[in-house]
């Protein structure tokens, strides 16, 4: 063989390889690109402070953030949403961010009567969600806070938290499973920031020990490649996008 039907062999060569790297990594993608788009998705986290955008008018779910229960001495609540939304095309959880769990006793009626208020304005309200970042180690105190939460809370509203993706890897079953029967969802979150938490794969993988069906939340412009065990998961239930303001 001469030098230059060698040469040509081995870029025939290079040109296969990288074609079938090329296919690799689109299957390794799933349905979802790198880089996460809004317009890709149906449910959707909108915090105060963040306008609302054009993908909202599409949107199946929101979850919308009314206040905040912090401060000194026994938590109280902070009201962040002025008014009563309108959003009647979509359901609506209605989500408090709170860290702490020692709550004034006037946050119940508080939380109680803006869930009526928005339901008597129209919106079709799925439940109240529970923002709360509770450590892997925490997770029995927090699962005993959710199920006085559960008796106090109508029946007609369905209870959803956040939660880590540490719990899914590190969290104590037993633990885990008194969620179960309390809360009605777990929204995963993969991010911190604007960023996508490295490593994130890893810890999917363990996504089905968590005992209740859940949901991952990805961060509006973060990345994403979909882990084939996300499909796998009988109690995976789709993705909520956290949507930010552009950066400056």
């Amino acid at each position: 063989m001469g030098q230059e039907a060698a040469l040509l062999v081995v870029v025939r060569r290079a040109a296969r390889l990288a074609l079938v790297s090329a296919a690799l990594l689109l299957a390794g993608c799933g349905a979802h690109s790198e880089v996460v788009r809004a317009e890709d998705h149906r449910a959707f986290f909108l915090w105060a402070g963040v306008a609302p955008q054009p993908v909202l008018d599409r949107a199946e779910e929101v979850y919308l953030l009314d206040g905040e229960v912090q401060g000194a001495g026994r938590g109280a609540f902070v009201p962040l949403r002025g008014g009563v939304p309108r959003i009647a095309h979509a359901g609506l959880w209605l989500v408090v961010r709170t860290n702490r769990l020692d709550w004034d006793a006037a946050v119940w009626p508080r939380v109680l009567a803006d869930l009526e208020r928005w339901r008597a304005g129209g919106n079709r309200v799925i439940g109240l969600q529970i923002d709360f970042d509770a450590a892997t180690r925490g997770l029995d105190r927090y699962a005993a806070f959710l199920a006085d939460l559960r008796i106090r809370l109508p029946q007609r509203y369905r209870l959803s938290i956040t939660g880590l993706m540490d719990w899914s890897a590190n969290g104590d079953p037993a633990a885990l499973a008194r969620l179960k029967g309390t809360v009605d969802e777990v929204v995963i979150q993969t991010y911190q920031g604007r960023a996508t938490i490295p490593g994130y794969a890893d810890y999917v993988a363990h996504l089905a020990r968590v005992p209740v069906p859940h949901k991952l939340a990805l961060v509006q412009g973060g990345t994403w490649r979909e882990p084939a065990a996300v499909r796998r998961d009988p109690l995976f239930r789709g993705y909520v996008v956290f949507l930010v303001n552009p950066a400056p």
